[in-house]
């Protein structure tokens, strides 16, 4: 599906072609369109769902819950976008406002989808099994799965934009490494012979076959001697017999497991976006939550009459332990 076909489906191209979306956020390409589409299908789809959760009280409830709960989301992200976005400045990124809205709206578009995917399994609940309690806590849950498979694809879109060097720049335009010297080619000696006289200028050596493994040594035109480095055997590297590796560079099998690779002499590091991504990634739960406690009701308790807000009394993390124990 091409990106610049509109369509309402706009779920079907993030699942099916993300690394078409990943690559339009990086050109910034057409992305007030892309953004629009993401945020008529969230609207619509988290609209859905929280018809379905206020069903359990009341039509009335049903329809303020469609109406607060895409209001939860955008105001959510309304509050934690300009941190995200500065978080990047500070650390020398450069993504623009549009690229940092469209990532995260592909992480609510993603959560909102498969929210409403599970409608219809809330549903059966609601009509089969109408605790107040046991619908709560199924629903939540929901809610928390969509929203780490969700958030699953904003680590992955980031991800995407450190390759291209838009998360770390200082990377891509670090100093090159100096131009290596040309020097001649090594000679080759047999393993344990003893090193000859240098020819004189004008005169040649004969190549001699070297043992596998052995060093290899040789004089340069300067009169320096040279070690070319021994071909690593192919048990330790698991690559092809003869294949050789840099002076100082361990062999992949020789490293532990799971030490950073090398590149240029220097070990590569997750960028500080990266990591600043996880801990604003705790910072949208934390008040998505808190925003959804001071929004409620979305499922109404049967047991009182329809409010459209309640007072503050607690927190979301403590209602929820209390309906645990209730069970």
């Amino acid at each position: 599906m091409s990106g610049d076909r509109p369509s309402p489906l706009v779920i079907e191209r993030i699942l099916r072609d993300r690394q078409g979306i990943w690559q339009q956020i990086v050109a910034e390409g057409d992305l007030n369109a892309l953004t629009g589409r993401m945020l008529a299908s969230s609207a619509i789809a988290l609209a859905c769902y929280g018809a379905v959760l206020g069903a359990f009280h009341s039509p009335l409830m049903a329809l303020t819950s469609a109406l607060k709960l895409p209001l939860l989301f955008l105001v959510t992200l309304a509050i934690c976008l300009p941190t995200l976005y500065l978080f990047n400045l500070v650390f020398g990124a450069r993504l623009s406002v549009r690229q940092s809205l469209a990532l995260v709206m592909v992480a609510i578009t993603v959560t909102s989808m498969l929210a409403v995917a599970f409608a219809p399994i809330s549903l059966f609940f609601l009509i089969t099994a109408p605790d107040y309690g046991f619908f709560k806590l199924l629903n939540v849950a929901i809610l928390t799965l969509s929203a780490l498979v969700g958030l699953r694809f904003l680590t992955g879109g980031m991800q995407v934009l450190n390759d291209h060097g838009l998360l770390a720049p200082e990377a891509a335009t670090a100093k090159a490494p100096a131009p290596a010297v040309p020097q001649a080619a090594p000679v080759a000696v047999p393993a344990g012979a003893v090193p000859a006289e240098a020819p004189a200028a004008g005169g040649s050596v004969e190549p001699v076959a070297v043992p596998a493994g052995a060093a290899v040594a040789g004089a340069t035109s300067n009169g320096a001697t040279t070690v070319a480095p021994a071909p690593v055997p192919a048990q330790w590297t698991g690559q092809p017999a003869g294949a050789s590796f840099p002076p100082g560079m361990v062999p992949p099998a020789q490293r532990p497991w799971g030490s950073p690779q090398v590149r240029g002499g220097e070990p590569t590091q997750r960028p500080a976006s990266m990591t600043l991504l996880y801990i604003w990634i705790l910072l949208f739960g934390f008040v998505g939550t808190q925003l959804a406690w001071t929004l409620r009701p979305f499922f109404g308790d049967p047991g009182q009459d329809f409010a459209f807000f309640r007072s503050i009394d607690g927190n979301f993390y403590a209602e929820i332990l209390r309906t645990i124990s209730n069970l």
